[in-house]
């Protein structure tokens, strides 16, 4: 490594002398996207306000990266380590929300879900369709290289067993955390909404979509156009919420461009980093496909509006074929004001899938918080593992 630098962290080979507070555990969070980041920024208030606890974060190094990740990391004020130096010092406990890269840690990992359900939502040629879990980045060598492997329903736990026994003992089930934030934000709604300053007379409508070709934006950008013109005026307000690595893939300006006929008309893009959760707790109907979003707005029981190409690419067995089966498709030969309208009169609408997010509703901190104390080896903090509503969505909140 002659001629590569290293950072002065805790843990480093000469840091030490430089530290203020020494002896800590020391924790890294592997953040190869800005989806897993998001996931994970649920997972660290239940641990970093520990004294006993140092957080660092780290990029995975490789042929493919995702742009916009070290930009998120560096807003984020964590401590950033470069994969070079992070890959090969010793962690006490690694966090990921993906698998890529944690086969060269020298820790025990704890891989967390970055979307709703355990099977994928959509079909792909690759894989078992266990979601976030392929088998060749499971075991490597032979050995099985997570500590543990989070599921947030118990029907998961026991597919995740049946495909591989071999990582049985590894499999912990302790709910969904971000829903479990949702859920608490709900009693808010009106604050929310005012925070938003979506006035009462004024229905929020949101639209959500995935990444992929077969997503609302890739396979029907031209439908958020549409909303956006027959939405228009003192009666509705339509915010619209992309997946993070649209963002990336793609990048602000051309989104911002291929959208900017919706935007002169008033739609509000939010950033993907944070905002989709607020402004869905304050919305009055959900318009989506078969992402995590429009999944977790109906277990809410938010009226729910699919688009009708997105089940060109839904698994069957998944969180998104129920959804399919339970939620109204919008229907491209009617009037998209007029479905609005009936789908908001109809009010909320509770479906199956409200019990198939988790099975643990409310309980994800305390679990996760348990899990990751457990492999720390430390006693868990005497306050409450808390589940905290989600940030506020303010009029000056940056827009994308």
């Amino acid at each position: 490594m002659t001629g590569i630098s290293w950072a002065r962290v805790p843990g480093s080979r000469t840091a030490e002398r430089w530290l203020t507070r020494t002896g800590c555990r020391r924790v890294l969070a592997v953040v190869p996207h800005m989806t897993a980041g998001t996931r994970l920024a649920d997972v660290l208030p239940l641990l970093e306000a520990d004294a006993r606890v140092q957080i660092a974060f780290t990029t995975p190094d490789g042929p493919d990266t995702w742009p916009g990740v070290d930009e998120y990391l560096r807003r984020s004020g964590g401590l950033v380590l470069p994969w070079h130096q992070a890959s090969r010092m010793r962690f006490d406990l690694a966090l990921a929300s993906s698998h890529v890269g944690i086969d060269e840690l020298e820790a025990p990992v704890l891989v967390l879900p970055h979307g709703t359900g355990g099977i994928r939502s959509r079909v792909s040629p690759h894989g078992t369709g266990i979601a976030g879990h392929p088998r060749d980045l499971l075991v490597r060598d032979g050995r099985v290289v997570p500590e543990a492997m989070v599921f947030a329903h118990e029907d998961d736990a026991r597919r995740m067993c049946r495909a591989f026994p071999e990582a049985a003992s590894r499999v912990v089930v302790a709910g969904d955390v971000c829903y479990d934030r949702i859920r608490a934000s709900m009693p808010l709604r009106l604050r929310y909404r005012d925070s938003a300053g979506i006035e009462a007379h004024r229905k929020l409508v949101m639209i959500s979509s995935t990444w992929s070709p077969h997503s609302l934006f890739g396979g029907n950008l031209d439908l958020i156009t549409r909303l956006a013109s027959v939405l228009r005026g003192p009666e509705y307000r339509v915010m619209v919420a992309l997946h993070p690595l649209t963002w990336s893939a793609h990048g602000t300006r051309q989104v911002r461009a291929w959208l900017a006929e919706a935007l002169e008309a008033g739609i509000r893009l939010l950033p993907p980093e944070e905002g989709w959760r607020a402004a869905l707790v304050a919305s009055d109907c959900v318009i989506g496909d078969h992402g995590s979003v429009t999944q977790y707005a109906a277990g809410l029981g938010k009226p729910v509006l699919l688009n009708p190409g997105s089940v060109l690419d839904v698994r069957k067995g998944s969180l998104a074929d129920l959804l399919w089966k339970s939620a109204s498709v919008l229907d491209p030969a009617r009037s998209l004001r007029g479905q609005v309208d009936e789908l908001i009169t109809g009010g909320p609408r509770r479906t199956a899938i409200e019990k198939r997010i988790t099975s643990m509703p409310g309980e994800a901190a305390a679990r996760l918080r348990e899990e990751i104390y457990r492999i720390l080896a430390m006693p868990e903090p005497d306050r409450p593992a808390e589940v905290t509503p989600v940030p506020l969505l303010t009029r000056e909140w940056p827009e994308r």
